[in-house]
């Protein structure tokens, strides 16, 4: 080996970007594995200088009283003779003329550092994708291959599964692409980059390459769904109140979020402002439809939005694609209703709370008449007297005195103002009471102003009937 053995592997160096180092690390590994081939199993050390090129090998050999493997000890006498101070136990090395090898060991060698520069290569090109998971990457389209599209990146290939595909893209061969790096794996033709385009994340670098405050960090991308081929929606956040996060993902004239839109070849993008309170988050999230009013059931992790009639489709979308990302962006379930329908909802919720109270008040009735006939069918004791001793006389009363109730019985005044309970065991001239918990409907979901309506047109019925109806 000389100096156009180091020129030759400077230029792979610079070709296939891999360090000297490791490419002599790999040729004298190579070399090691064909010396024991070709002689045997030996304890050899071969080295490569750095600067000149020339190859030194070195046997290396314990010593030992007795020899039991040749290739691997020798005895002291002829460690004497390499070394004047050699002992037992000592390892001694022997440099080995490098025109040892003969034409099959060199073949070996050849194939040995063919492969350990294969397997160099693919190491620093594991090592170089490997880092950019997350980031997006451009290629050129190769072919479709069962489905799966084939991008060549350049030094590694890149493949995008028929799941990481949006519907409603095609391409054909030498396409320019841009995709989302999800994972990088190895197998053995080299490194495979597996590549999205219908990952959140996908749109995400999207919009940092067109929004310099989200690159900033101004901006924050809260959360982000994708029916990918179809609609998009993404919740942004500012974290300086001069910045309208809405405004600046948009850009002028809805330059900036019309270049992703270019990019996802006509997916519908909705940019929504994010809201710490899940009832602004709510509504905002059913954009472009306008939201009426949000009633949020903590337990059942349910939110009811009223919206005018006019936007009910609206709201829920085609096929209920923009309730469905609604629902996916803010954690909720949404049901959504128009005001027609709340108003009927709430009336039946208003029944059903009435039925509910009329039998509670029943068993309470029914249960005190048990209570009460429980009490009459026990026996009476009857108490023992006992004898008196200075017994004074009654009193003599001239005329009858009138006697105070309130002295003899202080709840006299509350037994007498009880109401009646008529035949079915209930007051039917009491009102109706309601839960105020459970109260929330009419006047949270239809407003005040709806209620008080249908109560004056209750009244004016009323009022409008003369004796003659009677």
């Amino acid at each position: 080996m000389n100096t156009d053995f180091l020129s030759a592997l400077k230029q792979i160096e610079r070709e296939r970007n891999i360090p000297m180092d490791m490419l002599l690390k790999a040729i004298e590994d190579a070399l090691v594995a064909a010396y024991k081939r070709n002689f045997g199993e030996q304890n050899v050390i071969i080295e490569i200088d750095r600067a000149s090129g020339e190859l030194h090998i070195w046997q290396r050999k314990l010593v030992v009283p007795e020899v039991e493997e040749p290739g691997l000890e020798m005895s002291l006498e002829e460690a004497l003779e390499f070394s004047p101070e050699a002992d037992i136990g000592m390892e001694i090395d022997m440099e080995v003329p490098n025109d040892t090898f003969g034409r099959i060991a060199a073949q070996t060698a050849k194939q040995v550092i063919v492969q350990r520069i294969r397997e160099a290569e693919r190491e620093i090109v594991y090592g170089e994708y490997i880092k950019r998971e997350g980031e997006l990457i451009s290629g050129t389209v190769q072919r479709y291959e069962r489905r799966d599209l084939l991008v060549d990146l350049g030094r590694a290939e890149g493949v995008i599964p028929p799941n990481e595909q949006a519907h409603n893209e095609w391409f054909r061969q030498g396409d320019r692409v841009r995709a989302y790096v999800m994972e990088v794996k190895t197998s053995q033709r080299g490194p495979q980059v597996v590549l999205s385009r219908a990952q959140p994340g996908f749109l995400v670098e999207l919009f940092k390459m067109e929004v310099p405050e989200i690159r900033h960090g101004i901006i924050q991308v809260k959360a982000v769904v994708r029916e990918a081929g179809f609609r998009s929606k993404i919740a942004v956040k500012s974290l300086d109140s001069a910045v309208d996060p809405v405004g600046a993902c948009v850009g002028p004239k809805g330059s900036r979020v019309q270049a992703v839109v270019d990019e996802l070849r006509g997916e519908k993008i909705d940019v929504i402002p994010w809201s710490d309170d899940p009832i602004t988050l709510v509504a905002n999230s059913l954009q472009p439809a306008r939201v009426l009013r949000v009633t949020l059931y903590e337990e059942e992790r349910l939110a009811l939005v009223v919206v005018p009639d006019s936007q009910l489709s609206l709201a829920i979308g085609k096929e209920g694609q923009n309730a469905r990302l609604a629902a996916r962006l803010t954690g909720w379930k949404i049901d959504i209703k128009s005001e027609a329908q709340a108003r009927d909802f709430v009336e039946q919720e208003a029944k059903i709370r009435e039925t509910r109270e009329k039998t509670r008040l029943l068993q309470v009735a029914a249960a005190a008449a048990k209570e009460a006939a429980d009490a009459a069918a026990r026996p009476k004791v009857e108490a023992v007297a006992k004898p008196v001793v200075n017994v004074t006389p009654a009193p003599v009363v001239e005329e009858e005195e009138e006697i105070d109730m309130t002295t003899v019985n202080p709840d006299y005044f509350e037994i007498a103002d009880l109401q009646e309970v008529d035949e079915e065991g209930y007051d039917s001239s009491a009102p109706v009471g309601v839960d105020p918990k459970e109260a929330f409907s009419v006047a949270n979901v239809l407003g005040k102003s709806a209620v008080d309506d249908a109560d004056d047109g209750g009244r004016g019925k009323k009022r409008g009937r003369g004796k003659g109806d009677d």
